[in-house]
């Protein structure tokens, strides 16, 4: 079941790199555009946990929440769809592979938690092979505003990082709470917070939402982006580790690659089965212990159901 997810998160946050730049450059405000994103799917997500006895209203007035929501959502994607106004969806999803490192990193430096030199060594391969795998189609300019941009994604990466390994201790504090639940009440906060950004900054209209691409982009990172693939991925956290379930960043460019290949009729170069290859390759190496132990999990799961019922 995890294998199964993880392979259906990577599917997901692959696709959204793009549908957040179709969404911006269809000129949705921004930070509208995100908070609209996560506080209507938190929203939706929370109401159906609470019809279902699963999600308390209580949880709503835990610090924990906001705390989750303003370091997995609002620091995270302010930065995303902002820096995206300026910078290629494929330069983004360069940029936030940087998360795994700066996963271990902090674990390293404020934790105190030594990670494997196997770990360290994956993360270094899996950021080049992902470079490698977006390099035939960049083309880099002396913009002030794509310079710009691109550090405001890194900063969100480093927002991202604090929240996920925070996420972990908060999953494990709520033990009892599904996961679900946990990820919409952090979105509705995220959402709340990128609403009032824009309150702040941009002028609303709704009319931006009148196109085509605006709208579609909405609705898909509402449904599939945000109600499905992050309470997976949420789940994901709960179940492994922060790493595990941040490796996805790795395995996004290439489902990019595939949609461009297979509907954009883009062309594919040695270097980007290059790049394809070596991002597997640190994937694995990253995950190494999580997947010998999934797959020796397995093993005695099919041993233990193999063996007869006492009689």
């Amino acid at each position: 079941m995890v294998l199964f997810n993880y392979l259906l998160v990577c599917l997901i946050f692959g696709t959204t790199f793009l549908a957040v730049k179709i969404g911006v450059d269809a000129a949705a405000p921004p930070f509208l555009s995100a908070g609209l994103r996560f506080f209507i799917a938190g929203t939706i997500l929370f109401a159906w946990m609470a019809l279902r006895k699963k999600a308390s209203l209580s949880l709503l007035f835990r610090k924990e929440m906001l705390i989750t929501g303003a370091g997995l959502t609002f620091g995270t994607f302010a930065t995303l769809y902002w820096g995206e106004q300026f910078v290629p969806s494929g330069n983004a999803a360069i940029l936030s592979a940087t998360g795994p490192m700066m996963v271990l990193v902090i674990q390293m430096l404020f934790l105190r938690q030594k990670p494997s030199v196997r770990s360290l060594i994956g993360c270094i391969v899996g950021f080049l092979g992902v470079i490698l795998l977006i390099l035939p189609s960049i083309t880099f300019s002396a913009s002030i505003w794509l310079l710009l941009g691109s550090i405001a994604i890194v900063v969100g990466e480093l927002s991202y990082s604090c929240g996920i390994l925070y996420s972990k201790k908060v999953s494990k504090q709520f033990s009892k709470v599904s996961p679900i639940a946990l990820n919409a009440a952090q979105m509705m906060y995220g959402g709340l917070l990128l609403l009032i950004l824009s309150m702040l900054t941009e002028s609303w209209s709704m009319s931006a939402f009148h196109s085509a691409g605006a709208i579609g982009s909405l609705i898909y990172l509402i449904v599939v982006g945000s109600m499905i693939g992050h309470s997976l991925f949420y789940w994901l956290v709960s179940k492994t580790n922060p790493v595990f379930a941040s490796t996805w960043l790795y395995v996004s460019p290439i489902i990019a690659l595939s949609i461009g290949v297979l509907f954009y009729d883009e062309g594919i170069t040695w270097m980007t089965v290059l790049g394809a290859l070596t991002i597997i390759a640190g994937t694995v190496l990253v995950n190494l212990d999580d997947l010998r132990s999934l797959f020796t999990r397995s093993k005695k799961d099919k041993l233990q159901e193999a063996k007869p019922l006492p009689s």
